[in-house]
């Protein structure tokens, strides 16, 4: 008994030094990240904003509660695997904010479709590649809790399609619309996590078909953000009732900056129901000139 006391006695100066160091850490953490959170929320002679961890793949029209002037570019690229080929995406897009929590943005998708030599044979055949739509879209925070860590959006996209890039000349060019309200909910629980709801109808006319068909997106997003950086690592799950039946898949993601103003995401698509599609990627690029923080 005697020794154990001793070895206690020795022991408890290394013990009381590691627990101080865990709780400097933990007070140097704590400090960094009001720091940061300060500094993207209080800007002199601005409004104020909450700041949030917004998805990646479905990604919304400039930041929640936006302020007059902000822009950002954005360039996507991303593949789909599928049983009888494979699909390509990319996407140009252009966001801006004429005013305080109004947001805009212009996209260019682009799809394109490769199918392996042992299918050529086969009855199926592969889509022809296009240039999905112009896509125009705002997007208005009519609510900005500073007490309560939330943000409220409301939103528009309009999706005037085109015809296949192998028929241009040949057809019309516009061959339909997308019409699609959304609602945006998001929250940020203390310092580090942040969840968001982004959910509404789409409105689908294709003039070559009578009449409308109705899709409903709901997806919801939990994202954890690393101590006083704009990096962060999450879930994205986005839901599609179709025709009756719900479609899901999982996209785990992270954001990396590298720069002030110039961001990466890394997205995988896992999905739910595997006999309508495969494993997915996407990639991210995002650019926000004149982004600039204290540090």
């Amino acid at each position: 008994m005697k020794k154990l006391i001793l070895l206690v006695g020795f022991l408890l100066p290394f013990f009381s030094m590691a627990q101080t160091d865990r709780d400097s850490l933990r007070q140097e953490n704590l400090v960094l990240d009001s720091l940061f959170i300060y500094e993207v929320e209080n800007v002199k002679g601005e409004k104020p904003k909450v700041l949030h961890a917004e998805p990646l793949y479905i990604d919304l029209i400039r930041d929640l509660g936006a302020r007059k002037g902000e822009k950002e570019w954005n360039v996507g690229m991303g593949m789909k695997a599928g049983r009888h080929y494979n699909e390509f995406e990319a996407l140009v897009e252009y966001e801006w904010a004429p005013i305080d929590r109004l947001g805009f943005e212009i996209e260019l998708p682009v799809t394109m479709y490769s199918q392996p030599l042992s299918m050529a044979n086969s009855d199926v055949r592969k889509p022809s590649n296009r240039l999905e739509s112009l896509k125009l879209a705002t997007q208005w925070s009519f609510l900005v809790s500073e007490k309560h860590n939330t943000t409220l959006a409301l939103g528009y996209i309009h999706e005037f399609e085109l015809t296949d890039l192998d028929r241009m000349g040949r057809e019309k060019a516009y061959q339909g619309n997308i019409y699609n309200p959304f609602f945006v909910a998001a929250k940020r629980w203390g310092r580090n996590y942040h969840t968001l709801i982004y959910t509404g109808p789409k409105f689908i006319q294709e003039f070559h078909h009578k009449g409308t068909y109705q899709v409903f997106e709901f997806n919801t997003n939990l994202h954890y953000m690393i101590t006083g950086t704009r990096n962060f690592i999450g879930l994205e799950i986005n839901k599609e009732l179709n025709q009756g039946k719900l479609l899901t898949v999982m996209r785990p993601q992270m954001r990396l900056a590298l720069a002030e103003n110039l961001m990466v995401g890394i997205v995988s698509g896992i999905p739910i129901n595997t006999e309508i599609q495969g494993l997915s990627s996407f990639v991210r690029i995002i650019y926000e000139p004149g982004f600039k923080t204290m540090h």
